[in-house]
């Protein structure tokens, strides 16, 4: 028995929680590291069997093509999970979209995000609950929050946290001129109920309200929908997705918590930062990412230098090679800090 495998099986295992859940985690991990070797030893073992055969005459192009391509794709997923080791990564996440000044134009541009976000989370085989949606006077939307529900969900979503900037001749401008908008995205890991964050009553605020828009299941019938204020950090959460104001309450609660445990985990980085000199990573609210549709069309991502043509196909759910890329430049210590897009729009 390993000395993990101890620790876990010792009688005194749960006395300290988060000690636990870290020893669970670290477990998990080595678990699923072993699961790949083993997989991976299972496909070459199968690529050799078909280069014999193909070495004996048998036509086996076909097979061949196929292995290889199933071979790379877990080299691939594997590398990915190595690089997501952090605390949370392997979490759900809670994402919001707001979108920046310019009216219709930028709650448009929004709306856009959301879409691609959804269709890239559908690809994943990821869980998509929408929890408040708040649409715009005209077009797209004021707000809106999500969940995504999935192994490493939070992990890889966290790559998109920060401010996506349109340049696109605006279908709401009469005389066809050109616009830039902003909106931006921000991504929290879903707790673990084992996480204990505790929040006195008399720090919230309790608003309830109707349903409406995307999410709502009963719009405009009941006061289900529920806002929570935190007096003390001015954070505001809501929730209209779910029938009863008890269900909303709890969903609301817990996007409160993850919100506060973040504000926290960002605190204690700064005072380091503040005391050691340490060079700060992206900004959370920086400039990430132009996507840009006229006078061209490029997708830029202003911390790796990674671009894209093929705009549609992006905007339409392929952003895996932006996520990928920048894990890795991350995990590497090459990732570089946004610059200015003037140029672009």
């Amino acid at each position: 028995m390993s000395r993990l495998e101890a620790r876990i099986a010792a009688p005194d295992f749960w006395n300290r929680q988060a000690e636990a859940q870290a020893s669970l985690r670290r477990r998990q991990r080595v678990s699923e590291d072993l699961q790949l070797r083993d997989s991976l030893a299972r496909r070459m073992d199968d690529i050799g069997v078909l280069v014999e055969w193909a070495g004996a005459g048998e036509d086996v192009a076909a097979d061949f093509a196929k292995a290889l391509d199933g071979l790379g794709e877990e080299v691939e997923a594997g590398e990915i999970k190595k690089m997501l080791g952090g605390e949370h990564d392997a979490a759900n996440a809670i994402v919001s979209i707001h979108p920046g000044a310019g009216g219709t134009e930028s709650q448009d541009w929004a709306e856009m995000l959301l879409r691609m976000y959804l269709k890239w989370a559908e690809r994943r085989g990821f869980k998509r609950t929408i929890l408040d949606y708040q649409p715009g006077e005209e077009a797209g939307l004021k707000s809106v929050t999500f969940t995504l529900a999935g192994e490493y969900a939070f992990g890889l979503m966290a790559a998109e946290a920060g401010v996506h900037r349109l340049v696109r001749i605006s279908p709401f401008d009469q005389a066809a001129r050109r616009h830039t908008s902003f909106a931006s995205v921000y991504v929290w890991p879903e707790m673990d109920e084992e996480i204990e964050i505790d929040i006195p009553e008399k720090d919230l605020r309790i608003d309830t309200y109707r349903s409406s828009g995307a999410g709502g299941q009963h719009v405009n019938v009941t006061d289900s929908a529920v806002r929570i204020t935190h007096l003390p950090t001015g954070i505001v959460v809501s929730c209209q997705n779910e029938r009863s104001q008890h269900k909303n309450r709890d969903v609301a609660m817990k996007v409160l918590k993850a919100r506060l445990y973040d504000l926290k985990v960002k605190e204690q980085q700064s005072k380091l930062e503040n005391i050691g000199g340490v060079k700060k990573d992206i900004a959370f609210g920086s400039q990430i990412r132009s996507y840009v549709l006229q006078p061209y069309q490029l997708i830029k991502d202003h911390r790796t230098k990674y671009e894209e043509g093929q705009v549609y196909k992006v905007l339409d759910g392929d952003i895996d090679p932006f996520i990928k890329t920048y894990l890795m430049q991350k995990a590497s210590g090459t990732l570089g800090l946004p610059v200015d897009a003037d140029a672009e729009g």
